[in-house]
């Protein structure tokens, strides 16, 4: 019997995204189950032994890499590092070592010590790997742009995970994105025509982790869930049905594009679903950067208004704004604080420009020259695009970029602005049809993280006032959505402070910058070009 480790690499720089403080307020340690993992260990041979390590969660020795006869990992971007060490630890030993997954995929230069790479969808790779694996002729390289068929996805080894160590599981429904946004990679990795699973097999996926016991947030993890609109509004109907003949056991969040506020009929279908939050890409409020980024389905549009009318369905908006697009003029500071505060958006990921692998973008800067070298590695020490983005040459002073995203970063993060946002959510949103039913066990859970919240927020400092004024008004204009309320108000747990590390990490850039010190990952050659 092969014993097949599968380990998913710790996620080694701060993030808005990795939210672990917050998780910890409801006996969690991590937002978000390995899905990429589950699923690959669905694609091995049933007779295999697996066994799946969240380095993340999970407690680790490097002993337990003893017992595996392969050593499966991969992960993002930020889990580069932690990877290549753990690839590095597996090969002493003497392992086999399979590595995949989207960074593997668009920088495979950079995971050549692994045994395997097993690059693009693992639908089409895994299999070809394991037909050579058997007969002893396994290559060092798998590659194939050939884009998967999910209809023929296996249902993911959910049973592999344990649920209470994350805030929410995820689930794939749709892969790919119609749109072309010159920066995004996604298109790059999955394509632009969407490919949805069928809806007897979305379902049946919902029904194990229903057999498996698990209740309460399921992330759609679709690259743009409103992708193919028609499909969407054939899903949602079967969804409604299946949660309904159930008691309504899920509720869900997802990432959409803005023109979801344009289809009233979809938005109603979400809310009826039990759609609670999605993410949306905002970027800019900048029209001209817009265009310019190849993200028209953002303009000729009031973004407030848009951002609104999805509040009056039900769901609450997470969103991104990036600094250091070639097309910025001037300080564009003031701009994306007046969008924030406009749209009332508590949870706003605002980032640098950040040059990803295999983009449009990408390839532009690099026929310009304004690409380094070693752009692609995750430099030691440095968070996500929050402290380690403007990889390249840009346009505008580097330093003007900085000073505009510091003044973003601390303004709305304040904890006067932050709360001011939540609680204008908090009015706006439309929870009349909201019918999940958290069972007493997770209704305990909840009123156990409110308590340990309110002893973070709301007895001391600079949170105390505006905490206890959104909830007591939350409470007052809106009672149906006082979970919702209240779940953005714990994720100040961590936005807070990370705010004042990235804020304290920008001023030291800048600090660097004015005094013509060269970045820590940089060669003297670059410090002179980026000059």
């Amino acid at each position: 019997m092969t014993r097949a480790l599968l380990v998913y690499p710790e996620f080694r720089s701060a993030s808005f995204w990795n939210y672990k403080e917050t998780c910890k307020l409801a006996g969690g340690r991590y937002p978000a189950a390995p899905l990429g993992l589950c699923t690959v260990a669905a694609l091995l041979p049933q007779d295999w032994e697996i066994r799946l390590v969240d380095r993340n969660v999970d407690d680790w020795d490097d002993a337990i890499l003893d017992e595996a006869d392969l050593v499966l990992t991969g992960g993002m971007l930020p889990q580069q590092r932690d990877c290549l060490e753990l690839i590095a630890k597996a090969r002493a030993r003497g392992k086999t070592v399979l590595v995949g997954g989207p960074d593997a995929t668009s920088s495979p230069h950079l995971y050549m010590e692994a045994s395997h790479l097993v690059l693009g969808e693992g639908e089409v790779t895994i299999p070809l790997f394991l037909a050579d694996w058997r007969a002893g002729t396994a290559r060092k390289v798998y590659q194939d742009a050939t884009r998967a068929d999910v209809t023929r996805s296996p249902v993911p080894r959910f049973d592999l995970l344990r649920f209470d160590r994350y805030n929410h599981i995820g689930v794939q429904w749709c892969r790919g994105c119609p749109f072309q946004c010159e920066f995004c990679d996604i298109i790059e990795l999955f394509g632009r025509v969407p490919r949805a699973k069928g809806t007897g097999q979305m379902l049946a996926e919902l029904q194990r982790l229903y057999d498996l016991g698990y209740r309460g947030h399921i992330d759609l993890v679709d690259d743009n869930f409103i992708g193919n609109k028609k499909l969407a509004k054939l899903f949602l109907p079967e969804l409604r049905k299946w949660l309904e003949a159930r008691g309504w056991p899920f509720e869900f969040t997802t990432e959409a594009s803005i023109n979801l506020a344009d289809d009233p009929e979809l938005m109603k279908l979400m809310q009826e679903a039990g759609f609670f939050a999605i993410f949306v890409g905002i970027e800019s409020p900048d029209e001209a950067t817009l265009v310019a980024m190849q993200k028209r389905q953002n303009t000729h549009r009031s973004i407030a208004e848009s951002i609104h009318k999805i509040y009056q369905h039900g769901m609450f908006v997470n969103a991104g704004f990036i600094l250091g697009f070639d097309t910025e003029q001037g300080s564009v500071a003031r701009g994306v604080i007046e969008c924030i505060e406009a749209t009332g958006i508590p949870v706003a990921m605002a980032g640098l420009l950040t040059a990803l692998p295999t983009t449009q973008l990408t390839r532009r800067l690099a026929k310009e020259g304004r690409l380094p070298p070693d752009f692609d590695v995750a430099p030691e020490g440095e968070g996500d695009q929050c402290t380690a983005g403007l990889n390249f040459v840009t346009r505008r002073p580097r330093t003007a970029i900085l000073a505009d995203y510091l003044q973003v970063i601390e303004s709305i993060y304040q904890p006067e602005s932050y709360f001011r946002r939540v609680a204008k959510v908090g009015a706006m949103l439309d929870s009349s049809q909201r019918r999940f039913r958290p069972s007493l066990r997770h209704r305990w859970k909840e009123l156990k993280a409110f308590f340990r919240m309110t002893l973070k927020l709301g007895l001391r400092g600079p949170t105390r006032g505006p905490f206890w004024r959104t909830v007591l008004g939350s409470l007052w204009r809106n009672p149906r959505s006082i979970r919702y309320t209240g779940a953005l108000i714990a994720l100040y747990v961590h936005f807070g402070p990370f705010a004042r590390y990235v804020a304290g990490r920008i001023r030291t850039s800048l600090a660097r910058e004015r005094d013509g010190v060269p970045r820590p990952a940089e060669r003297p050659e670059q410090a002179a070009a980026t000059a």
